[in-house]
């Protein structure tokens, strides 16, 4: 299954929008991403059939274990690229627009090899500290 960077942005929404308020609806996911009810609803029908979301029939959004899985990666990816451009001085609102188009150019094994990286770097800085 390969989803468009919209539809993994609409799954991190969902995501963003359920840890915040608990549950999410069109509506919360439009105004989170500044984009209009239809474009909402026809994301919300195609990741449906794609079986990452669920639209109950009180107009929640609920994402399956798939599109679970897939938010919480590219919500993980979207932190950490935010983090470590604002660590190098990029102004938050830059970083976090910045972010969220690294989030879906960088393949799987460079943000892994980025992660490890900064997760040894950050533990150089614990040692010498000590």
């Amino acid at each position: 299954m390969t989803l468009t960077s919209s539809m993994e942005d609409y799954l991190e929404a969902v995501l963003m929008v359920q840890q915040k308020h608990g549950c999410a609806h069109c509506v919360d996911i439009s105004n989170h991403l500044n984009v209009t009810l239809p474009s909402v609803s026809r994301a919300v029908k195609e990741l449906s059939k794609m079986g990452c979301l669920i639209k109950e029939a009180d107009g929640t959004l609920s994402l399956t274990e798939t599109g679970y899985r897939i938010a919480s990666l590219v919500y993980e990816k979207h932190q950490f690229f935010t983090m470590q451009l604002i660590e190098a001085g990029v102004p938050e609102d830059i970083a976090a627009q910045d972010a969220c188009r690294l989030e879906h150019v960088i393949s799987e094994t460079s943000y892994r090899k980025l992660k490890e990286a900064s997760l040894e770097k950050d533990q150089g800085v614990i040692l010498s500290d000590e």
